[in-house]
């Protein structure tokens, strides 16, 4: 597979994930996007900052030293990350712009979330805002197009809370039902479209965009 690389330097890479692409995996075998830049490296030293979920595609800031990875994250932990997803929605939302916050708590076992109550163990708050920019059709059913802005970072909170608040994802097969009976859907129509931060270096605002490559999103 050929690295869609958007910036490199003596610090950082940024650079596209494909969907079905794992950001790091232990799997003997698999490739991932760590092993990638490796090569692309020749071996050399590389960090990750941040993930996405393996279905997703989009952008990924990995630290190429020690120092530069220090100062990502804490970038990432201070909320000096802007972090924007598009995802293609199975329905349509009652509002056309919220911010929705849950709490969330992941069961390791099945590899999946889901929405509890602030006092359950373990649970964490989830706070993200959504915007609706467009609506169309697919095999006769209602979707939509909506920008995400998460202000945290949990455990598939994205998918999570669109599915609780009655628009999964389309093509998710973790949270939707309707997927787990059509084989048509191969990949999650999420994207991380755009991504901000400071340099760790330069400490100069950095802003890269992409558009989606999954099929789905050329309904729009």
């Amino acid at each position: 597979m050929n690295l869609h690389i958007l910036h490199e330097d003596e610090h950082i890479i940024v650079c596209y994930k494909p969907a079905g692409i794992p950001t790091q995996t232990k799997k003997l075998g698999e490739q991932d996007m760590v092993s990638l830049l490796k090569n692309h490296l020749k071996g050399g030293y590389v960090a990750v900052i941040h993930r996405l979920d393996q279905p997703v595609e989009g952008l990924l800031v990995f630290a190429k030293t020690p120092v530069a990875a220090k100062e990502l994250n804490k970038g990432l932990q201070s909320a000096g990350f802007g972090k924007h997803y598009k995802a293609v929605l199975w329905g349509v939302p009652t509002q056309k712009k919220a911010t929705l916050e849950d709490y969330l708590v992941k069961d390791g076992r099945t590899n999946t979330s889901r929405i509890c109550e602030a006092s359950e163990a373990d649970a964490k708050k989830a706070v993200l805002s959504y915007e609706v920019i467009a609506t169309g059709k697919d095999d006769g059913k209602d979707i939509s197009l909506v920008k995400v802005k998460l202000d945290t970072g949990r455990h598939h909170q994205i998918r999570v809370q669109m599915a609780n608040m009655g628009c999964p994802i389309w093509g998710d097969a973790k949270y939707n039902t309707v997927v787990l009976q059509d084989r048509r859907f191969r990949h999650i129509a999420l994207c991380a479209y755009r991504l901000e931060f400071i340099h760790p270096k330069t400490k100069k605002q950095l802003e890269f965009e992409i558009e989606p490559k999954g099929e789905v999103f050329s309904n729009f």
